[in-house]
């Protein structure tokens, strides 16, 4: 079988999605719109395209590129990744059979646009299977007229071998001056969906109880100024860790060296990857009530769910754990369970290639 992903190059969800199967020794093309990132994925052929910023011109030639490229590629699937820009071009290329799977924004956001609602319906209308990771999803894309079989549920998944608890560094600790410390870590980016200022606004009260504790702040964005000056504020920037941008292949040894994870988001499609994995290393979380988390973490068993943007009860669940190591521990090892109950990557890759034999087998063209 020959695979052929037309997908952004810049995303870890599309590498580890291509490289499952091209270690598994399948025929991989790669094409994106975008500058790849990462190392390049032994044994496959990759295809760049530079088509941003994005409009009406670059999508139709992006268009006539991609279906070029698929006549001397000559694969036995498309598949893209999102609905949006990538699912546009690859639609109109008329390419059968085709494969999306839906990101999140594409269909929960992206398709509430007067202007880009009628590309994201034109593009599910085109694909012969849908692939996404939360029924929430599911429902928001039968709303837009797409048949309800055409639609399956696949995790993104997380990679268990390298997210464990295992994976304890004392050197990173040390590195940023934590060495003695409990540790409290956030990876969401700085802008305005991921609520960053709610986690600054409890650090002060988590100080006030534990004063020893320490803020790992993993990320980039927009309000990154912002969130520094309100540290400063708020007297607590010497209790933060500011780090930047991190690889995803560097994450494993910082959740695995760290003691809480929070994620303040407004808003989540599934379970976010960052969360998924930080439950994988085996980490007490603290999440908002967005999205599907309910259906990832029961609270007070496998995590903590707590209100949007309330500082004051973020801070009373980390205290809470900071103060109770047992617990800390109890809901860690729970929430490793579900992920390698219900989102171990290896298993949801075996569904997805199950689903493309199936889509051979159907003789859809």
């Amino acid at each position: 079988m020959k695979l052929c992903f037309l997908a952004g190059a810049n995303s870890i969800h599309s590498y580890r999605w291509v490289k499952f199967f091209a270690d598994k020794g399948y025929d991989v093309s790669w094409i994106s719109l975008a500058p790849s990132i990462f190392d390049r994925i032994d044994k496959v052929h990759y295809y760049e395209i530079a088509q941003f910023p994005i409009t009406v011109f670059s999508i139709l030639r992006a268009t006539l590129r991609v279906k070029k490229l698929l006549k001397e590629i000559c694969p036995d699937i498309l598949h893209l990744h999102s609905a949006g820009t990538y699912g546009s071009v690859g639609a109109l290329t008329g390419f059968r059979p085709l494969v999306i799977t839906a990101w999140g924004s594409d269909v929960l956001y992206v398709a509430k646009s007067v202007i880009k609602r009628p590309l994201v319906k034109f593009s599910l209308s085109k694909a012969d299977l849908i692939t996404c990771d939360a029924e929430h999803m599911k429902d928001a894309m039968v709303s837009l007229g797409v048949t309800p079989s055409k639609i399956e549920v696949i995790y993104f998944g997380i990679d268990t071998k390298n997210f464990c608890p295992s994976g304890r560094s004392e050197a990173i600790k040390a590195e940023h001056g934590v060495h003695n410390a409990p540790v409290i870590i956030s990876l969401r980016n700085f802008e305005p969906v991921y609520d960053i200022k709610t986690l600054i606004q409890a650090i002060p009260i988590v100080i006030g109880q534990v004063p020893e504790a320490r803020f790992i702040i993993v990320g980039k964005g927009s309000l990154e100024g912002k969130l520094k000056k309100l540290a400063e504020e708020l007297g607590v920037s010497e209790v933060i860790r500011f780090v930047g941008f991190i690889p995803n292949l560097e994450l494993p040894k910082y959740l695995a060296s760290v003691d809480i994870y929070v994620s303040t988001s407004l808003s989540d499609a599934g379970i976010a990857a960052s969360t998924a994995e930080a439950m994988a290393c085996g980490l007490p979380v603290v999440i908002t009530d967005s999205g599907e988390n309910k259906k990832w973490v029961t609270d007070g068993e496998s995590g903590f769910i707590v209100p949007i943007s309330t500082p004051e009860i973020l801070a009373e669940k980390i205290i809470f754990l900071l103060k109770n190591e047992k617990a800390r521990k109890r809901l860690g090892a729970m929430g490793r369970r579900i992920i390698e109950e219900k989102n171990d990557y290896y298993l949801e890759m075996q569904k997805m290639e199950e689903l493309y034999m199936r889509l051979m087998k159907s003789g859809q063209h």
